[in-house]
This record gives C-alpha cells, sequence and structure tokens, in this order.
C-alpha cells in the first residue's frame, strides 16, 4: 500500500471550472520541456502513475508532487483515451516550438507564391499530424478521411493566402503581413471538421461523473470541434498580429533595411516568446474533458439519458485538443 495521500490523478491538478486553472494546467500540458524526456523517463512515469492508481508501493521517497510531475509527464506522451504513444511532433507540447517556425517562415516569406505555397503546405502537414494525434479515441481516423481532409485544408489555405496576396498587393505591407493569420483561421475551419468527420458523423462518447457512458452525441461532438478550432485560431492570434506590427514599426524607423539578415531572427525570437504564453492560454479557453448540459443534446439522446437516469442534468467529454 501506498502511504501518500490519495487523490484522482486521472482529474488536473487545478480546478478545471475556472480560466486560471485550466491555464495552470495547460502551461504544464504544453511545456516544451517534455519533449526531451527519454523512453526511460517517460517509462519510469508509467510506472509511478499506474502504481499509485492502484494503491501499489512507489519507489522509496516519491512525494505526491514527484506523481504529478510524473502524470503529466506521462499525459505529455500520451493520448488521454487510449494510451497510445503520441508522434512527438503531434504532441501539444511540440506546439509552441513547432509554431514559432512555422509562424517564423510564414511571416518571413510571404511575398513570393512559391514560398506562400511551401510554408502553407508545411503548416498543413503538421496540422493534421496535430488532429490525428489529438483525435477522439473513440472515433479511427481513415486514411482516406485523412488524406481528404489534408488535401482540402492544404487548397483552402493556399486559395486563401495566394488570393490575399494579390488583394493586397498595392496596399501597406502590414497587410501583406497579415496575410497568414487569415489563411491559417481560414485552413483550421476545414482541417479540423474535415479531420474529425468521424466524430461529426457518428458522435462522441458522452460520461456521468464518474467516467460511466451514457450515451453518444453528435451535437456534442460539433460543440466539442467548434471550440478546437476557436482555440487554435486563438492561438494563432496573439504572434500573427504581434510579430507584423513589430515588423512594419522596424522597417518603417529603417532598422530592417540597415539590418536586412536580423528579419528572420526577430521574428523567429518573437513568436517564440509570444507562443510560451499564447498556446496554453488558448487552449485554456475551454476544458479538454467539456461538459453539455443534456438539455442542449439531440432529442433522441436526451429522452435515453433522462429515461434511464432521471438524476443527470451535465455530461462530460473529450473534446480534443
Amino acid at each position: 500500500m501506498s502511504g501518500l495521500p490519495r487523490v484522482d490523478i486521472d482529474k488536473p491538478k487545478f480546478d478545471q471550472s475556472t480560466y486560471i486553472g485550466r491555464a495552470k494546467h495547460f502551461f504544464l500540458v504544453t511545456n516544451p520541456l517534455n519533449l526531451f524526456a527519454t523512453d526511460e523517463q517517460l517509462q519510469r512515469a508509467r510506472e509511478i502513475v499506474t502504481k499509485y492508481r492502484s494503491n501499489q508501493p512507489l519507489p522509496s521517497g516519491i512525494t505526491l508532487d514527484e506523481v504529478w510531475k510524473a502524470k503529466y509527464l506521462y499525459d505529455s506522451a500520451h493520448h488521454p483515451e487510449t494510451g497510445e504513444k503520441q508522434i512527438i511532433v503531434g504532441r501539444m507540447s511540440a506546439q509552441m516550438p513547432m509554431n514559432t517556425f512555422i509562424t517564423a517562415g510564414m511571416m518571413t516569406f510571404y511575398k513570393t507564391t512559391r514560398a506562400v505555397i511551401f510554408w502553407q503546405w508545411f503548416n498543413q502537414t503538421f496540422n493534421a499530424i496535430v488532429n490525428y494525434t489529438n483525435r477522439s479515441g473513440t472515433s479511427p481516423i481513415s486514411q482516406s478521411q485523412l488524406l481528404t481532409s489534408y488535401c482540402l485544408a492544404t487548397g483552402g489555405a493556399l486559395a486563401t493566402a495566394l488570393s490575399l496576396n494579390r488583394a493586397t498587393k498595392n496596399m501597406s505591407p502590414i497587410f501583406g503581413r497579415l496575410v497568414p493569420l487569415v489563411a491559417v483561421a481560414a485552413a483550421n475551419c476545414i482541417n479540423i471538421p474535415c479531420m474529425r468527420m468521424q466524430e461529426l458523423r457518428n458522435g462522441v462518447v458522452l460520461l456521468d461523473e464518474k467516467n460511466k457512458e451514457v450515451g453518444i452525441s453528435k451535437k456534442a461532438a460539433m460543440v466539442g470541434i467548434s471550440a478546437v478550432v476557436i482555440s487554435r485560431i486563438s492561438m494563432a492570434i496573439p504572434g500573427m498580429t504581434m510579430t507584423p506590427l513589430l515588423m512594419n514599426k522596424l522597417e518603417k524607423n529603417g532598422f530592417l533595411k540597415k539590418y536586412p539578415r536580423s528579419n528572420a531572427p526577430i521574428q523567429t525570437v518573437f513568436c517564440g516568446f509570444i507562443l510560451i504564453f499564447a498556446t496554453p492560454l488558448g487552449c485554456a479557453f475551454f476544458s479538454q474533458r467539456a461538459a453539455i448540459k443534456v438539455d442542449r443534446l439531440e432529442s433522441e439522446v436526451r429522452d435515453r439519458i433522462k429515461k434511464e437516469r432521471p438524476d443527470l442534468d451535465t455530461v462530460w467529454y473529450n473534446k480534443g485538443l
């Protein structure tokens, strides 16, 4: 038996009913330092979590704080529903470094058609990996669905970026620098729903407060996926608006003309600094274990739950990230 206090480590460490609590939680989930964890460290974290869950003896000297650290490290590399080890670039801890590189690239090399095509393709490839990695565990994605959503999102992003580039060609440079943000937003609105089409068709699993399955809902899937789209766009907005404003200022005062090679490094460092905060704060807009009132569900699901569980007025589901 473990002598440590018993807490439910399958729930986040911080109160998820408040934005601050969710922000603290996602600062730990998206910590890019987790990417450097070795297989041995991940295996040790898994063993600590497994033993604590089953109340088995833990290694000598382990504290409750270390159990929580092991849980967040384990969660950073494994799917919350299936326990499957995730592709490293698809993990939430890879969001900040990958988006720093991609965002800086899109905003530095936005003037030529070839550069726009490359960076939008690269971004949508990364997004497809992230969406696949963080999909709902109860709704597997087929290869054809993966390819379709990838092609549609890439095409949507390219069409948006190239058409806006033409439209803003004779405008102030600030408008051209903001084109990548609009393209990213348009692509997210296409990519995420397409990638998770199975959830929209079949629904997501609904759970009660004790994680017992009580039904499957398409309405909950739609609400959850909409929340993910909003979160992803909100994560991109700070870096893709503040960075163009900074670079426009540096261009006007002659700094970039004097030091032309500083363009890409400045954008990369500035984007990285912003994304350290924007990534977890954007994720925190909505709880991953989302709640929905039974009365908001589609009629047949609502009626069945009310008949079988008349005491239940709220159900939960995994909205994904």
